[in-house]
């Protein structure tokens, strides 16, 4: 059973995509409760979003089960990223909404938590490791590009509504802060879309697990509000819409790999 698909490259740049799942494993699904047999916190059509990585030459890391299986981009402890606030776990009971997914009594044990990070978490951080290992060696440095994408309004995660490009370098310990400056100098640049770094999302257990420094191994996360590519209703990927966010990103992607040398 395959878990995850991988695109490899030949430029120092993986592209992970770890929310990008939407399937749910039978075993799963009837437990799940009719509102959540959909998984709408799904990283919608980030994937087709970052085509374009492709032909540039990137790396290219996807998921085929969605974060209600079980989230890739939290630890295997489970210990939260981000105390005192709310947030979901390795293996989510509640929505971005703060409702429960589960019917009552069907939560998974600690049994099944390990079952499905064996089969599905294990995997595709296996192929993370080995498709940086195999760029940096290839190159000497290696940039991975943590790419999420979420409503712009979910008062049980933030406040407000969330601007267009969240870039999280966990504070300058995934990239460092000079090298940010250049990045936000991008965004500065343009009008049409709001930005912040290192605001609610600041960057995810990836991002933080995967990065040294001191090794030439750099992360960078990027949560997305998923108006700024998809449809009004946010129901659809709008190609045309997308356009100039892809541009921007390509623009990210190609200054931040003369940065890292």
């Amino acid at each position: 059973m395959y878990t995850f698909e991988l695109h490899q490259g030949t430029i120092p740049l993986l592209v992970s995509l770890p929310h990008n799942g939407a399937e749910i494993p039978e075993s799963v699904l009837g437990k799940l409760k009719p509102t959540a047999q959909s998984a709408p916190d799904t990283d919608w059509f980030v994937d087709q979003l970052y085509a374009f990585a492709k032909e540039m030459g990137a790396s290219i890391l996807k998921p085929r089960y969605s974060r209600y299986v079980i989230d890739l981009n939290r630890s295997p402890d489970d210990v939260s990223l981000y105390p005192g606030q709310n947030t979901t776990g390795l293996c989510p009971v509640k929505a971005f909404t703060g409702e429960a997914l589960y019917l009552d009594g069907q939560e998974p044990d600690q049994n099944e938590v390990v079952h499905r990070r064996t089969q599905y978490w294990q995997p595709y951080h296996s192929a993370l490791h080995a498709e940086l290992s195999r760029l940096k060696n290839m190159h000497g440095k290696v940039l991975l590009w943590e790419g999420h994408s979420i409503q712009p309004e979910l008062p049980y995660l933030f406040e407000g509504k969330l601007p267009d490009f969240n870039l999280g370098t966990v504070n300058g310990a995934s990239f460092p802060n000079h090298f940010l400056s250049e990045i936000e100098n991008i965004l500065a640049q343009q009008s049409q879309y709001t930005w912040v770094s290192n605001g609610r999302f600041k960057g995810g257990y990836i991002t933080r697990h995967y990065a040294d420094l001191d090794a030439h191994i750099f992360a960078f996360q990027l949560e997305l509000s998923q108006r700024a590519y998809m449809n009004a209703e946010m129901t659809q990927f709008d190609a045309e819409k997308a356009l100039p966010v892809q541009a921007i990103i390509e623009s990210m992607f190609r200054k931040s790999l003369e940065l890292i040398g």
